[in-house]
C-alpha cells in the first residue's frame, strides 16, 4: 500500500485489525445515554462550558462506547461508568482548549493539582463523605467530586489507592504531552509507549473493569501477570486509537503524543508503513495478553493458592478487558470523533471456529492472516545459527569514561572473594571464565572516586550477580526445571533478612556470596532501606524466572514485553537503589516516582542494556542458543536480517542517549521547580545523574575491552559447564540441599552470561 492509493480525505487507509474477541451491546444502553446527558448538564459541562455543546456529546456517543466495552453490568452500574467517560473526555477537551493550544504551562499544572483533592481515600457514605473536599470551580472538578463520591464506597482501600494513582497518571502526564508541544519534540517509541500508559487512560479504564465486573484480589493485583494483562490490554487500546485518531489529533490539533507520527519518525518511513507498523505492534500486545493469560495466570493462581472466589474474580477481570478491546473497536468504528472511513472489518478469529471439510486451503490461509506471521515466527526460531563475529557499529557516548585507580587490587581480591564463596568451585566458573568477565573493570568505571571497600562490593554485587544469572539458564534451563528455579529464587529471598529474622544456612555459591553482600550491605540501613533493596534483587531473580519460562516454551518474546523484562533482568533495579542509597532524606519519595525521573533512569538503562544485546549478539544467539537479545527481537518481529536489525536497535540507543540528555537539561529543572526542591536536593539528584554518565560510560567502556565478547574467546569456549564439574540435577526440597555432583555428562546448551 502506498500512499497514492490513500483516498485524499484521510492521510492513510486503516489496517486490517486482529479481533479475537466479539463485541456485545449491554442492553442498558439508552438508559446510560439519557443519564450521561443529564448528568453533564448539571456538571457544568454543554453550554456555556466553552468546550461542549450538546451536541458534541450526541455526536461523540460516550452511552455506545460503554455499552460495547461493559456489556454485562446493570443499568445504574452502565451510568455511572459512562459518567466517568463524559468526564475524562471532558477533561481531555478541557485541558487541550485551556491549556495546550494556549502552551500555559503554569495554569495547566495549577489546575492539574487540585484534582487530587477531590479524591479522598476514607469515602464510606456518599451522603457523608468522611473527608471534605473543596468547591469545585469548573466542571472538571466538580465532575470528579461526584463520580468519586457515588463509586469508592463499594470499593475496597487497595483498588481506590489503584484508582486514584492510576486517575493521577492520567492528569499529571497530560503535563508531559503539553511540555512535548511546547518544545516541538517528537518522542522516541520505548518513551512513547510507557507515556502512553499514563496519559492515555487505559490504565484507568482497567479499573472501572474491575467496577464492572470483579475486584481484582489485593494479593495478586501487583504482580507481573496481572501487570500484563493491564498494560498490554492498555497498549492496545492506546495504539487502536492512535490509528483512528491520527488526522484528528496530528493534522488538525498539532499534536506530537501519536503512536504513528512517532513510528514515521523513528524509521523515516510514510504515514502508511507507519501506521502499518503501528497495528503489528498492537497485535503483538494482544497476542501477548493472551499468552499471558494462558500460561501466567493459571501459574501465579496457584502459588498464591487462590480460591475460587478469587479465581472467578481474575477470570471476570480479563473477561472484561476482552470485552473492552472489542468493544472499543465497535465504537471508533461508529464515533464521528475519528477517522474511521473505508475501515476493514476486524479479524473474526474465534476459537471453535468452522473446521472439517468445506473449511478449504483458502479458510486455512485466513487462518494463518489472522494470526499472524509475527506469532508463528516468535516460536520458530533455530538455536545455535552461526551469526559470525558481532558487528559492532558506531555507539555514541557523550562522556568521558574515569577508571578507579584501584582496579589492579580490585581484581585480586575479586578473584579470592569468588573462591571463598564457592562460585569458581560448581561448574559455571572457573577463573578464566572471571577473568574474561573482568567485572572489576566494570565496577572502576561506575565508581571511579570510590573507596577501595566501595569498589569491591560493587564488583562483586556484579559478578554475584551474572554468576547467578549464568546458572539459572545453564542449569535450569537446560533441565527445563522451572520447579527447582522457583524454589532457589525463593531461597534466595530467604537470604536477604529484612528485620533480624534467621536467614537459612547457605548451601550454594549464590547463597553463600548474597548473604555475604547484604550483610555488608546492609548493616547500617533501615528496615525500610533493606526492603526495599530486597525488593530490586527480587524484581532480577524472579525476571530470570520469566526468562526461563520462554526458553521452555521456545518462544522469542513480544518487543515491547522485551524491553521492559530486560531491565529487570539486567538488575537496573538494583542499581539504581544502589545509587539511590547517598542521597538520604534530601530528595522526596516522591520525586523519585515522577514522570522525568522515571524517564531519566529508564534512558541509562536502555541505553546499557541495549549496548549489551550489541556486544553479545554472537555469544548468545551462536554459542548459547540464546532467544533474550534485542537484535534477535527486532529481527522475528519484523522478519528482517541482522545487519537490518542492528541498525534498528542502534537508532533506539541512539535515541534513549538523547532522550537521557534531554531529560537533563529540561524535564530537570522544571522537576526542580515543581516540586520545590532545595539546594541539598537538587545537588542530590544533580550527584545522580553524573552517577548514571559514569555508569553508562562504564559499560560501553567495559564490552569494548573485556575477552567474554571476543570471537576468540568464544571458540576456545564452545562447552557450557568448566571441564570436570557439572550440577546435578537440582533437589525439589529444601531437606535435600546442598546440591550434590557427580562426575561431568555431555551438554549441548552453553550458559549465558549478560
Amino acid at each position: 500500500m502506498t500512499e497514492q492509493s490513500v483516498s485524499s480525505s484521510q492521510p492513510f487507509r486503516l489496517p486490517r485489525f486482529y479481533m479475537p474477541y466479539k463485541a456485545r451491546l449491554n442492553p442498558h444502553l439508552d438508559e446510560a445515554r439519557a443519564h450521561s446527558t443529564g448528568w453533564a448538564r448539571r456538571m457544568g459541562m454543554l453550554e456555556g462550558s466553552g468546550v461542549w455543546e450538546q451536541s458534541d456529546l450526541d455526536a461523540h456517543d460516550y452511552g455506545l462506547l460503554c455499552a460495547y466495552t461493559h456489556p454485562d453490568c446493570d443499568g445504574p452500574a452502565l451510568s455511572l461508568i459512562t459518567d466517568w467517560y463524559v468526564w475524562v473526555f471532558f477533561f481531555d477537551d478541557h485541558f487541550l482548549d485551556m491549556f495546550k493550544r494556549t502552551n500555559d504551562r503554569a495554569a495547566g499544572k495549577a489546575h492539574l493539582d487540585r484534582l487530587p483533592l477531590f479524591m479522598p481515600m476514607h469515602v464510606e457514605d456518599p451522603a457523608d463523605p468522611a473527608a471534605p473536599v473543596p468547591e469545585p470551580e469548573n466542571p472538571v472538578e466538580a465532575g470528579l467530586a461526584d463520580l468519586w463520591r457515588r463509586t469508592v464506597p463499594a470499593m475496597s482501600m487497595d483498588w481506590r489507592r489503584r484508582f486514584a494513582e492510576s486517575t493521577e497518571h492520567l492528569l499529571n502526564e497530560s503535563m508531559w504531552e503539553l511540555s512535548n508541544i511546547d518544545e516541538g519534540r517528537i518522542s522516541n517509541p520505548v518513551e512513547y509507549i510507557e507515556m502512553r500508559r499514563k496519559v492515555g487512560g487505559a490504565p484507568w479504564s482497567a479499573g472501572l473493569v474491575e467496577y464492572a465486573t470483579a475486584e481484582v484480589p489485593a494479593c495478586v493485583a501487583g504482580s507481573r501477570p496481572l501487570r500484563v494483562l493491564m498494560e498490554t490490554f492498555s497498549d492496545a487500546v492506546h495504539l487502536r486509537n492512535d490509528l483512528f485518531s491520527y488526522e484528528r489529533e496530528v493534522r488538525d490539533e498539532g499534536e506530537l503524543s501519536n503512536g504513528v507520527l512517532v513510528l514515521e519518525t523513528f524509521f523515516g518511513c510514510t504515514t502508511q508503513e507507519a501506521a502499518e507498523a503501528v497495528n503489528d505492534v498492537l497485535t503483538s500486545r494482544l497476542h501477548q495478553f493472551e499468552h499471558t493469560a494462558s500460561t501466567e495466570v493459571p501459574v501465579l493462581a496457584a502459588d498464591k493458592g487462590l480460591t475460587p472466589d478469587q479465581l472467578a474474580a481474575v477470570a471476570a477481570y480479563t473477561r472484561g478487558l476482552q470485552d473492552w478491546q472489542s468493544g472499543g473497536h465497535e465504537w471508533h468504528l461508529r464515533s464521528s470523533r475519528y477517522m474511521n472511513k473505508e475501515a476493514a472489518p476486524a479479524d473474526p478469529l474465534r476459537f471453535g471456529g468452522p473446521t472439517g471439510l468445506g473449511t478449504g486451503a483458502a479458510d486455512v490461509k485466513a487462518l494463518l492472516d489472522a494470526v499472524g506471521a509475527e506469532r508463528l515466527r516468535a516460536y520458530r526460531h533455530v538455536p545455535y545459527q552461526k551469526v559470525g563475529p558481532s558487528l559492532i557499529p558506531e555507539i555514541p557516548m557523550p562522556f568521558q569514561v574515569r577508571l578507579n585507580g584501584g582496579l589492579e587490587g580490585a581484581r585480586a581480591r575479586l578473584v579470592a572473594w569468588a573462591h571463598r564463596m564457592g562460585i569458581l568451585s560448581e561448574g559455571v566458573w572457573d577463573e578464566d571464565r572471571l577473568a574474561a568477565a573482568d567485572l572489576a573493570l566494570c565496577a572502576a568505571g561506575l565508581d571511579p572516586d570510590g573507596p577501595p571497600e566501595a569498589l569491591d562490593l560493587g564488583a562483586q554485587w556484579l559478578a554475584w550477580g551474572t554468576y547467578a544469572d549464568d546458572y539459572y539458564p545453564l542449569v535450569f534451563g537446560h533441565r527445563h526445571d522451572m520447579a527447582s528455579a522457583r524454589l532457589c529464587t525463593e531461597r534466595l529471598s530467604a537470604c536477604m533478612p529484612v528485620e533480624g529474622e534467621a536467614a537459612p544456612v547457605p548451601v550454594n555459591a549464590m547463597e553463600r556470596g548474597l548473604t555475604d553482600l547484604w550483610l555488608r550491605t546492609t548493616g547500617d540501613m533501615s528496615p525500610d532501606l533493606r526492603r526495599t533493596l530486597r525488593g530490586t534483587v527480587e524484581v532480577m531473580t524472579e525476571s530470570w524466572l520469566w526468562e526461563l519460562a520462554n526458553r521452555i516454551q521456545h518462544r522469542i518474546p513480544d518487543p515491547v514485553d522485551y524491553l521492559e523484562m530486560r531491565r529487570a533482568t539486567f538488575g537496573s533495579d538494583l542499581t539504581m537503589c544502589l545509587c539511590r542509597l547517598g542521597h538520604g532524606p534530601a530528595v522526596p519519595p516522591e520525586v523519585y516516582r515522577s514522570g522525568p525521573f522515571r524517564s531519566l533512569e529508564n534512558a541509562a538503562t536502555d541505553y546499557a542494556m541495549l549496548v549489551n544485546d550489541v556486544f553479545s549478539y554472537q555469544k548468545e544467539i551462536e554459542y548459547e542458543g540464546e532467544i533474550h537479545n534485542a537484535i534477535l527481537v527486532v529481527q522475528n518481529f519484523f522478519g528482517i536480517d541482522y545487519p537490518t536489525a542492528l541498525r534498528i536497535v542502534q537508532d533506539l540507543l541512539t535515541q534513549r542517549m538523547e532522550q537521557f540528555e534531554h531529560v537533563v537539561a529540561h524535564e530537570l529543572p522544571v522537576l526542580y521547580e515543581d516540586f520545590g526542591l532545595d539546594r541539598e536536593a537538587r545537588a542530590a539528584i544533580e550527584g545522580h545523574v553524573e552517577q548514571l554518565r559514569n555508569w553508562t560510560a562504564g559499560i560501553v567502556n567495559w564490552h569494548r575491552h573485556v575477552d567474554r565478547y571476543r570471537a576468540g574467546h568464544l571458540a576456545s569456549r564452545t562447552h557450557g559447564f568448566v571441564p570436570d564439574r557439572i550440577p546435578a540435577a537440582p533437589v525439589r526440597s529444601l531437606s535435600a540441599l546442598p546440591f550434590a555432583w557427580r562426575v561431568p555428562v555431555p551438554v549441548s546448551e552453553p550458559s549465558r552470561p549478560e
